[in-house]
């Protein structure tokens, strides 16, 4: 008997942790606004964290070139949008398409690849290892070298 009653009550635990678990991740918002500025995708606070990326460090949201809108993260732009992403070019790079999730300033992607990860306005901390994922966002340069030539 008793060890029926532990069955119950654990199985009863697992089907409501996994009921809760989903109806989380199934309520996403549509968008938050950060000074002003929408930004669209799973975000799961005020700062642009997501459900993709959410460590104490992932605060800024990327205005995507293709479309003109913030979103927290290339994962979240590619559930939500109905078209293909672009780049920015370097020769773009004046541009204001980072968000700042903590204090809401817009920096140019230079500034913002230029910032030692941390926002010029109120010094929040950025995740430096967003470097990884530039070539999602931003044209980057390939270092092409010639094969030897055996001579």
């Amino acid at each position: 008997m008793k060890q029926r009653l532990l069955l119950t009550f654990l199985l009863t635990l697992i089907f409501w942790g996994q009921t809760y678990a989903q109806e989380k991740m199934d309520s996403p918002f549509k968008f938050i606004e950060i000074g002003g500025v929408n930004v669209f995708g799973k975000s799961i606070d005020n700062q642009t964290r997501c459900v993709h990326w959410h460590s104490q460090l992932d605060i800024i949201a990327i205005k995507f070139k293709c479309c003109d809108k913030y979103y927290p993260c290339f994962s979240c732009h590619e559930e939500e949008a109905d078209h293909e992403h672009e780049v920015w070019p370097q020769s773009e790079f004046d541009e204001k398409a980072i968000l700042c999730g903590v204090c809401g300033t817009e920096l140019s992607i230079k500034d913002y690849m230029a910032s030692n990860n941390t926002c010029p306005h109120c010094a929040s901390s950025f995740n430096p290892g967003c470097s990884n994922h530039y070539h999602l966002y931003f044209e980057t340069k390939e270092i092409k070298t010639k094969p030897p030539t055996g001579d």
